[in-house]
């Protein structure tokens, strides 16, 4: 499946990480709030005559927290997609790009970049009250490619973030998952709104088969950084129950 439409999020008002915020999302009272009431009296069994106190309710259940790693090569939009839907401050491991990389770290001729990820980026969001993402955004760079087995470690999916004019910088990060048997899915950041080639033809170029969902998306934002994980958790769940009945 190409797509997963998921109950609209409000759209978060202006203010950057802190409108991003689960308090900014879901809102909370805003008028004056009705006091507490008092707990019901305790009540005297007939047979025994000794008062019964009532029992709390039950603490709700704590959202099942759930992996994902953001990867694909280097400058493609991974930092931007974390940043974009976490509901906490993102982690960063971003350090300033100098000389010494000069053909051998391209963001290509269309990027801005001035930073780069050194280690990894890390930032959450919950879904409903029972499931919570934990994102890990890998480094993009071929030198840091020994951290991705430990930041794999644990994950249910991926999502393979790939810029449509450099498609040979996301070969490895298809490799790496179809290698380590993870269900992963390929979002297709639409720089500046559009594509280099149709969704088709990248499929064709990437040589995933139709068995892999492949999706545009935009990186920076937040709904459509939500659909595009909504189809990895769907990936994820339909290897999960295949497995099951195995």
């Amino acid at each position: 499946m190409d797509s997963v439409r998921s109950p609209e999020w409000p759209v978060a008002p202006l203010g950057g990480i802190a409108a991003n915020s689960a308090a900014a999302r879901y809102g909370s009272p805003t008028g004056p709030q009705p006091a507490a009431s008092a707990p019901p009296p305790a009540h005297r069994s007939p047979a025994t005559g000794v008062a019964a106190v009532p029992r709390p309710a039950p603490a709700a259940a704590p959202p099942i927290p759930v992996k994902i790693l953001i990867a694909g090569g280097f400058g493609v939009g991974k930092t931007t997609t974390v940043g974009a839907i976490s509901e906490i401050a993102p982690l960063t491991t971003e350090a300033e790009m100098t000389s010494a990389g000069i053909g051998i770290d391209d963001p290509g001729v269309r990027s801005t970049k001035t930073t780069t990820t050194v280690a990894m980026d890390f930032g959450c969001v919950t879904i409903d009250r029972s499931l919570k993402l934990y994102l890990f955004g890998t480094p993009g760079q071929a030198r840091f490619g020994f951290m991705w087995d430990d930041l794999a470690r644990g994950a249910l999916g991926a999502l393979v973030v790939v810029d449509s004019a450099r498609l040979d910088d996301c070969y490895a990060a298809i490799d790496f998952f179809e290698r380590a048997g993870l269900p992963f899915v390929v979002g297709v950041n639409a720089f500046d709104g559009r594509l280099a080639h149709d969704l088709d033809a990248i499929r064709w170029a990437l040589a995933v088969g139709d068995h892999v969902p492949l999706v545009q998306f935009d990186a920076r934002d937040r709904l459509s950084v939500r659909d595009a994980l909504l189809v990895v958790l769907d990936r994820a769940l339909e290897r999960a129950t295949r497995e099951r009945k195995s």
